[in-house]
Parts: structure tokens; sequence; C-alpha cells
């Protein structure tokens, strides 16, 4: 008499599937089974859905720096020193801004060479130098703010980056319009196997908190000095998210 298959209930793919060249082979009886887990694995469409909007920053991050230069390191960073304090004092007093939207982000002092066959490379004087970040919500007198450091002694101001205060805001209008691309996006592929789209399966957000912003080349801040003064244009910052969405394939 040949071996019976015995078929313990929570087993049975285990104890009767096997691997023979490569092909799933299945005892007896459980083909039904075998079948429905194939199909729930083989019936579903997996698509990333992206949605996106434009908005108006309120925000600006500003990067306004000082360089000093001297004979001695000691004497570069004292002349920078004097320069900082007073751009400080303006932004505090003169534009009421708060010391909390104030932050040292870069301070060194370094050396500066000069070369020469006959001498070599050798020291000449130091260079003292100090960023601060500065945090703004005035969209509108960002150009003038940069025009009264400058008055007051910074002669370094590297960039200005706009976002919003309050991504949250925007994120369930970005998470509508990516669900909404994925159902198109779900919807094509199903109508062009010959097969119909159900119920999600699952949904994911690999963004790790809220919705991450961009700016593109086309709508970085773009600086213009004319005879009134600095012109400052915010243009429009993107809100994006991308969801990863299962469906089931009817």
């Amino acid at each position: 008499m040949g071996k019976q298959w015995m078929r313990p209930l929570g087993a049975v793919l285990v104890a009767s599937t096997l691997l023979v060249g490569g092909t799933a082979w299945v005892a007896p009886g459980n083909y039904a089974y075998a079948a429905e887990v194939q199909g729930v694995q083989q019936n579903v469409i997996n698509v990333v859905g992206k949605g996106e909007i434009q908005v108006k920053p309120d925000i600006a991050y500003l990067s306004i720096g000082v360089n000093s230069t001297a004979e001695t390191a000691a004497s570069a960073q004292k002349a920078n020193a004097a320069k900082i304090q007073k751009v400080t004092n303006l932004l505090k007093n003169t534009w009421k801004i708060s010391e909390n939207d104030i932050q040292t982000s870069q301070f060194y002092v370094q050396p500066n060479y000069t070369y020469s066959e006959k001498d070599g490379q050798q020291v000449k004087g130091y260079t003292a130098h100090h960023t601060l970040t500065v945090t703004y919500r005035e969209m509108d007198k960002i150009g003038e703010l940069l025009d009264a450091v400058s008055q007051a002694g910074a002669n370094n101001i590297e960039n200005v980056r706009f976002t919003v205060e309050n991504p949250e805001n925007y994120e369930s209008q970005v998470i509508e319009k990516a669900v909404a691309n994925a159902d198109v996006k779900a919807g094509a592929i199903a109508k062009a196997v010959k097969r119909q789209l159900g119920a999600v399966l699952s949904v994911s957000q690999p963004d790790a908190n809220v919705p991450v912003f961009y700016a593109s080349e086309s709508l970085m801040s773009k600086a213009t000095d004319t005879a009134a003064g600095t012109e400052i244009e915010t243009g429009q910052v993107k809100v994006s998210t991308t969801l990863n969405i299962t469906y089931e394939m009817k």
C-alpha cells in the first residue's frame, strides 16, 4: 500500500507543497488551496500615486554673512565680531526679529596664502567669516531687509530659501491628488489586461512625516538691484507626496 497523505489543518501548504525541477508540486487534494493562495498573489495591481500642489511661501530663511580680513587672526576676528554685532543689533532692535529666529550657521577664521617661486607659499593675512541664518515671515519686506543689513556691514549674503511654516495644512490636499493619480494608473492597467479594478487592499506613504517641499529652478528666489532697492521674487513652492497603493484585480 502506498503512502497516505496527512493533511492537518493549518499546515497543508507547508507539508504538502514541494519544488520539483523549479516547479511547485502540490499533493492530491490541495489544488484548490494552492490555487487560492496563488490567485491572491497574482490578482493585484501595485501603483505609485503622486500628488502635488503649488503654494505661495510664507516663511524665508536668509543667509547673511560678514567677512573681515586682517594681518592676524585675532585682528580679523575682532573686526568681524564688531560687524556681526552691528548686523545683529539691527535685526533685533530695528527689524524686531526675535533672537530665536537668528542663528549662527557658520563661523571660521582661516589664513590667506600667497605663492612665489622665490619664497614659496606664505601666509598673508587672515579672513574671519560669520554667517547668520535668519528666519523671516514678511515676504514683501525681504528686499528692504537685505538692503539694510548690507548697509550695516553684511558683505556676504549667500541665499534666500522659501517654504511654508505649516506644511501639514496642505497634507490632505496632496494625499487626495495622489490617490486620484493612483486610481487612474490602476484603472488603466486593469483595462489594458481586460480585467476590472477591485477594492484597495493596502496604502502606504513613504514620506517620513509630512509631504516634502521642493523648489524647482524656475521658482528659486531672484534678487534684482534697482534704484529703489533690492526686489525679491518669492515665486511658489511645490508640496508633494507619494502613496504606494495595492488594488484588487477582478
